[in-house]
């Protein structure tokens, strides 16, 4: 390959890139202003008139649940039945599941745009084969293996969009409908939704709906800390977890592969001999897959024996028998990668465990720790290294743009960090930061009990520690949360450990 195809080659692949991420970053700032809309003016804050959330808290809620970050400002309990029926929407359509499904019908209409203007062959041959494949005629590989690659690859693309499409439902309505199932038949589950007044399958949707996407919102003001000896509906949900984000891509192929066994459909087979050529970016070769799940089983095994060891007779753990310690903390260790759920207060953890979450909430989902021979990702940069732009020089590491948004926080709340060393601390920053970034959504809180001068003033709530930021605070967070939800477009995926 000469110099100039090569920069050619490179230039498009950019371009490419460069238009996808406009107009991802468009999709998210247009859902955030139009949940911003509806939660604040089509329906009202079940509070009213004793409780109104300001117009920048509200804003705050609708980015962290388009960008399924679920970091919160204000109680949960706030928002009425409407309201949670506006947030599960934008949850849905914010998800990585269905962006990416979303990103296949560009990719279909993109494949199907320059199959059919390419100069290297005649439409009516493409139309040949086309009907070729439609009669179940076998095509002659040498005499048409442009024509015949090119339609296979339209067609299983085609093909893939369904299948995303019906795993995202299936798992949405299976996990919504066995919730249901399971407040409706325990007492104690279901007397916490009568108490809080809370619908039963709005609860149900939207707790579902916001596990699989890996948001972490749930409906009720102590997010799952009121359901931690409802061992049967953590287990319903951990699942879940997994099957959205860090087990997504082995679970997709799996499927996939499973339907080729079923049907013997030659589409299928193409997905998956040729991951790379779909373009699809939660399907990767089989041997990568494999050292994705082996990695996330691994993550949660080592997250689980510290958290076992160092948290097991705890305050946090207090009050619970060994069988629901053990299913509370693994549903604990499987949301810090990247749900944020929580059934344990984590400013009572100890700060060892803390580091260790704050590291996984870091972790790219598809981090490995197995070698990976990528040979696409060296051609790449053999083509980076043919020219570079501007922007590739000037740009930041994403742990610069932590260590940067984290000081301008902190030059924000100077005069809390001074007043309220406590709560306002570094570290605490930090972790909401991370959490941020990671859409992940878990929190340290603020506690009245740990300020340094007493305010008579100063109550108690559940919210996010953000919730007690500046609004300057808060609007650099929102930054962060945008940041977070298109970090892939600076990240190569989990690459066998590298954090940086």
């Amino acid at each position: 390959m000469t110099v100039k195809p090569l920069s050619l080659s490179f230039f498009k692949t950019t371009s490419h890139r460069v238009k996808l991420f406009w107009i991802e970053l468009g999709y998210f700032m247009i859902l955030s202003i139009l949940g911003f809309l509806a939660v604040n003016y089509v329906s009202k804050p079940r509070t009213l008139p004793s409780f109104r959330p300001q117009n920048l808290d509200v804003f705050f809620t609708s980015v962290s649940s388009t960008t399924v970050s679920s970091m919160s400002t204000v109680e949960m309990e706030v928002f009425s039945n409407v309201q949670l029926v506006f947030m599960t929407i934008l949850m849905f359509l914010g998800g990585e599941a269905f962006t990416s499904f979303l990103s296949l019908q560009l990719i279909k209409k993109e494949n199907k745009d320059d199959s059919f203007s390419s100069k290297d062959y005649e439409l009516g041959a493409v139309i040949n084969v086309v009907d070729k494949l439609e009669d179940n005629v076998i095509i002659n590989p040498i005499e048409h293996s442009h024509d015949y690659d090119e339609i296979i690859k339209m067609k299983s693309i085609r093909l893939l969009s369904y299948v995303v499409f019906g795993y995202i439902l299936g798992i949405i309505l299976l996990g919504s409908s066995l919730v249901s199932l399971y407040i409706g038949i325990i007492p104690s589950a279901k007397q916490i939704l009568k108490e809080k007044g809370l619908n039963l399958h709005t609860f149900s949707l939207f707790t579902t709906v916001s596990t699989f996407v890996n948001c972490g919102f749930v409906p009720t003001n102590e997010n799952m800390i009121v359901f931690k000896q409802n061992s049967g509906l953590l287990l319903i949900l951990i699942p879940q977890i997994l099957l959205g984000n860090t087990l997504f891509a082995p679970c997709l192929r799996l499927t996939i592969l499973f339907l080729w066994k079923i049907t013997k459909r030659q589409e299928l087979e193409y997905i998956l001999k040729n991951s790379k050529r779909v373009g699809y970016s939660h399907i990767f070769p089989s041997f990568e897959t494999i050292s994705i799940a082996i990695s996330v089983v691994g993550l949660i095994v080592v997250q689980f024996v510290v958290f076992y060891s160092l948290e097991w007779n705890s305050e946090a753990t207090s009050g619970l028998s060994s069988y629901e310690k053990m299913v509370a903390s693994l549903f604990e260790v499987v949301n810090t990668r990247h749900t944020g759920q929580s059934v344990f207060d984590l400013s009572t953890l100890t700060p060892a465990i803390l580091v260790l979450f704050t590291l996984m909430m870091y972790l790219s989902p598809y981090t490995t720790f197995l070698p990976v021979d990528n040979y696409e990702e060296k051609s790449e940069k053999m083509k980076r290294r043919k020219g570079r732009s501007l922007m590739e020089y000037i740009s930041f590491s994403q742990p610069s743009c932590l260590v940067i948004f984290t000081i301008l926080i902190c030059v924000v709340e100077k005069e809390k960090m001074k007043s309220d060393p406590l709560n306002f601390n570094v570290l605490n920053i930090v972790f909401e930061v991370i959490s941020a970034y990671g859409t992940v959504g878990m929190s340290m809180g603020y506690s009245c009990a740990r300020q340094i001068k007493p305010d008579g003033h100063c109550k108690d709530a559940t919210y996010g520690f953000a919730g007690k930021w500046s609004n300057t605070g808060k609007f650099i967070l929102i930054i962060v949360m945008f940041f977070g939800r298109m970090k892939k477009y600076n990240q190569r995926g989990g690459k066998s450990w590298k954090v940086l």
